[in-house]
């Protein structure tokens, strides 16, 4: 199966340090990086390190920085020939502060912010060429309800990962086929007054949460709640680990893997991304993952 990305490009500036500074507070750094990412291109990059047919859709600025994030990508195997190089816009940055095995990020939209509906529409036909659609939030909000709506018209399976979380349109919900929030973007959509529980029966199927160190959960009728737990290893940075795990699910489910055989695979992924500095660069190989598997 084809597997197209519609989203995020960014160069990650990640500052290692001891612990996360509190608001208002200055720390020592132990070490400042550059690693390309943004959750469009880290799980096309996840896929596509795992053997996946994925094209990549977006923007980036006709700036070096741009370059070298679609360098790095043809590098993992991504299809690259559709993003836009844009003149007069900055590619799109983020800032990590990685401490204790956690994270905090700030983005800087940049050029992501013009993955507009009409580069949707100039790219209709090759986004429609596949068969699993992949979207996030780090571009325009209209761009991710057109891209839905196209690609429900056009019965493909289509995966959200609703990242930064923002309202909910109830309508949008019914057309995708998976959502992928983590437990707080849960409670960002729906509020605190439902448990994940709650949620995820009411959504069977279609709801994967994902809650760090507890693993990732999915509700199976005939079977109720299902809760695969993260695999327990040492972990150096988390950047990227829930972009491995949504781009393992897809990869999964595109080999026609049950839910849950799909998330035990994506789980082990984003196990091994987690031992790894750098979003893309920690990302596993499919050989990483089936020797966990097997053993």
């Amino acid at each position: 199966m084809k597997i197209a990305v519609v989203g995020s490009m960014n160069m990650d500036m990640i500052v290692h340090a001891d612990r996360i500074p509190l608001k208002g507070e200055t720390i020592k750094g132990s070490q400042i990086e550059y690693q390309p990412g943004g959750k469009g291109a880290n799980q096309a990059a996840a896929m596509a390190k795992l053997g996946a047919q994925v094209t990549m859709f977006g923007c980036v600025g006709a700036d070096s920085v741009g370059n070298e994030l679609i360098e790095n990508m043809e590098r993992c195997g991504v299809n690259t020939t559709s993003i836009k190089r844009l003149e007069g816009v900055p590619t799109g940055q983020a800032i990590i502060t990685v401490g204790e095995g956690d994270n905090t990020i700030v983005i800087i939209a940049g050029a992501n912010n013009c993955v507009s509906v009409g580069y949707v529409e100039e790219n209709r036909e090759k986004i429609l060429e596949a068969d699993i659609i992949v979207l996030q939030n780090e571009i325009p909000e209209e761009t991710v309800e057109y891209a839905i709506r196209l690609c429900h018209e056009h019965q493909k399976t289509i995966v959200w990962n609703p990242a930064p979380a923002r309202e909910l349109d109830g309508e949008l919900l019914d057309m995708i086929t998976y959502m992928t929030p983590n437990e707080h973007e849960a409670r960002v959509i729906w509020g605190d007054g439902e448990s994940v529980e709650s949620l995820l029966k009411r959504y069977p199927r279609k709801l994967i949460v994902t809650q760090g160190e507890k693993g990732v959960s999915v509700h199976i009728e005939g079977k109720g709640m299902i809760t695969i737990p993260a695999m327990k290893v040492e972990v150096v940075d988390t950047t990227g680990a829930g972009d491995t795990l949504n781009g393992a699910f897809c990869v999964g489910i595109s080999r026609n893997m049950e839910e849950t055989e799909a998330l035990r695979f994506a789980n082990v992924a984003a196990g091994l991304s987690v031992q790894k500095c750098g979003a893309q660069a920690g990302m596993p190989g499919m050989e990483e993952v089936e020797q966990i598997l097997q053993r």
